[in-house]
């Protein structure tokens, strides 16, 4: 009995006739992007809309299609009302929410970046649309406080310090397209700036996009903004809230719910409707880089929303980059400058160890590691009640172990990586692959004695606890990164970038190991150097005292010395045009095999003043080439990029290529 009335069910289910869907009586086409990550299908396919999904598919929304037998996600862009495809056409399948994630301008942004960088529209997207959490679009954004701003515009200290300060606020308040590199005074509270700029286009009714680097910058900037906004006015978009939370921010950002919004990089994409105002700080972090593909540049994302938007650009930071001095340099923007006399006022006193003073008072003072000034100044400021920043390039204890009689490097012999101390008492370790490195001997001199190569955190806090019995030792860095400290004596020991913000000020900071930042093999190392050395001198008191560890006839110390960001990034920029880097050119790496690197360059018609450098090894069976142009020619390097990998992924070759532009590491 059970099998018959299976069987009927069946034979009843086959009967039911299937109804064919109907195309949609106005705009039935729906032009959009399938979400396949094929570089020769990034490109507009065409669908039918059916009758019943008609007032659900709009342009914006997220859709589900079948493409090539298999169900995908696509991005609407638009509906019309005939198409180009002589074939038939497919009918969408489904909608993905009732939420439209894309807007005409964050659509037009996302196919900019993607012709920029040599990548794909559905590449830029996924780095821009969130992943949608259903139960976050059914909750509503909380009232914003309608209580008045608690300021109405920059105070005479705020902007009004910066030679083009209150005119570039000016420009935002009448929605006019100012661009500007704003290189702030030590001990600025530059959030305090950034939501005052907020406010402006704010006034103007208009929205601002402002991104930070991190997390800690982030919470720095949102408590500036609901100081002086109130609560609910803005947005902060960052990884860390987790997708629920962050996907609801989102939507109230789409709806219009909000029109400013702080995050770190992935929120240069955020849908603000009627942007006034985009600003970065810090754009020489590297974090603002981003590690997926098409690999854009949080600045440069920026830089391309303002051209398409007419927004205001601030681009701001302590120290300045090369690709802010082009600006500059090009009149694209202005810059936010103090005068010499308020920035003789606001900057700490800066000495080098290894200046003429203290080489005739210490002999010794450039090989020393906390040589006699330090120490002296360290025992001032301690002394005076104030805290002292002590900044290390390396985290840990004795990140690298050298021979003790040559300093020959220490190696694994089992995989060849860096050998580490984690403690005194710990015994050598291989930080690649764990082995402890016991029976080492030098294979130089066959010395077995270890002497540390590089000095960590944890060491150089250990030496301080002996040198200063009874002050307290702080460490930030690595997994545990304070947000600030307090008033009193204390010495805090931080990597570059994990130093905390003291109440009032420290009264010292000690820039220890300035060799093991400027030696890099990087293009960067001067300018990335000089960018970390200014991030921790901002934060000493204009009464206070920054000790250098290097050389003092090194120009990074110099431009610190007199706080010349805008003059060493000008220096930079004509080194970089000199030798053919960027930004004074466009640059392309390639990064595959060597045949499909060969298979790339056969494929692309590069243009005529391109020049190939390479290449050279870049893993096991790897290899990087180079290619540069003019910046002129830079849209033409990308669009043949773009073409010679489409090439290969419409052939299906096998083996991946990495394709950047203007990497930030060479």
């Amino acid at each position: 009995m059970t099998a018959t009335r299976r069987t009927g069910l069946a034979a009843g289910a086959r009967a039911m006739p299937r109804t064919t869907p109907q195309p949609a009586p106005v705009a039935p086409v729906a032009r959009l992007m399938v979400d396949v990550p094929l570089p020769h299908l990034d490109r507009p396919f065409d669908y039918l809309v059916s009758t019943t999904l008609d007032e659900q598919v709009s342009a914006g929304s997220r859709v589900r299609v079948r493409f090539s037998g298999r169900l995908v996600d696509a991005f609407v862009l638009e509906r019309r009302d005939i198409s180009d495809h002589d074939g038939t056409l497919a009918f969408v399948e489904r909608v993905v929410g009732v939420e439209p994630v894309l807007t005409d301008e964050t659509a037009a942004l996302f196919r900019a970046v993607a012709d920029r960088w040599a990548g794909s529209f559905v590449d830029v997207a996924r780095l821009g649309v969130p992943t949608r959490h259903a139960g976050a679009e059914a909750k509503a954004w909380p009232e914003a406080e309608r209580a008045a701003p608690a300021a109405g515009g920059a105070p005479a200290e705020g902007f009004g310090r910066y030679r083009a300060g209150p005119a570039f606020l000016s420009a935002v308040t009448a929605a006019r397209p100012a661009r500007a590199v704003w290189s702030a005074l030590a001990g600025e509270d530059w959030p305090r700036r950034f939501a005052e700029a907020a406010l402006a286009a704010l006034g103007a009714g208009r929205g601002a996009v402002l991104l930070v680097p991190d997390a800690r910058d982030l919470a720095r900037l949102d408590a500036a903004l609901t100081a002086l906004l109130g609560s609910g006015r803005h947005v902060a978009l960052s990884a860390d809230l987790g997708p629920p939370e962050r996907y609801r921010r989102w939507i109230a950002v789409r709806r219009g719910a909000v029109r400013i919004v702080v995050g770190t990089r992935a929120a240069a994409y955020a849908p603000v409707a009627d942007l006034g105002l985009l600003a970065i700080w810090d754009d020489g972090d590297d974090l603002h880089a981003e590690p997926r593909a098409p690999y854009p540049h949080a600045r440069d994302v920026l830089i391309q929303r303002s051209s398409l938007t007419g927004a205001a650009l601030l681009v701001g930071g302590f120290a300045r980059t090369a690709e802010s001095a082009l600006l500059v340099e090009s009149g694209w923007a202005h810059e936010i400058v103090a005068d010499r006399t308020v920035v003789r006022a606001s900057t700490p006193r800066t000495t080098a160890v290894g200046d003429d003073i203290e080489q005739a008072r210490d002999p010794a003072a450039s090989a020393a590691r906390l040589p006699s000034l330090a120490m002296r100044t360290a025992r001032d400021a301690l002394a005076a009640g104030h805290p002292v920043l002590v900044q290390v390039p390396r985290r840990g204890y004795v990140p690298s172990l050298g021979c003790a009689r040559d300093r020959t490097p220490v190696r694994c012999a089992h995989c060849s990586g860096p050998v580490a101390a984690a403690s005194s008492r710990s015994t050598p370790t291989c930080r690649w692959c764990g082995r402890p490195a016991t029976d080492w001997s030098c294979p130089a001199c066959g010395g077995r004695q270890l002497r540390a190569a590089v000095v960590g955190a944890g060491r150089t806090a250990e030496e301080l606890g002996r040198a200063f019995p009874g002050v307290a030792v702080r460490t930030s860095g690595g997994e545990r990164v304070l947000a600030g400290v307090e008033a009193a004596p204390a010495l805090v020991v931080a990597t570059p970038g994990a130093e905390p913000v003291a109440d009032g000020g420290y009264g010292a900071a000690l820039l220890l190991d300035g060799w093991a930042l400027l030696s890099r093999a990087d293009l960067r190392a001067g300018e990335e150097t000089l960018r970390r050395w200014m991030n921790a001198a901002a934060l000493v008191r204009s009464d206070g005292t920054v000790v250098v560890g290097a050389d003092a006839g090194v120009p990074a110390v110099q431009a610190l010395v007199r706080w010349d960001p805008g003059g060493a990034a000008a220096r930079e920029l004509a080194e970089r045009a000199e030798l053919g880097f960027t930004p004074a050119v466009r640059m392309g790496a390639i990064t595959g095999t060597p045949a499909a690197i060969a298979e790339i360059l056969s494929a692309a018609e590069l243009p005529a003043a391109a020049e190939i450098i390479g290449a050279v090894p870049a893993g096991a069976e790897t290899e990087r080439m180079l290619v540069r142009v003019p910046r002129a020619a830079g849209g033409q390097l990308a669009a043949a990029l773009k073409v010679a990998s489409s090439v290969r992924s419409a052939r299906k070759s096998p083996d991946p290529v990495k394709i950047e532009l203007d990497p930030v590491r060479l």
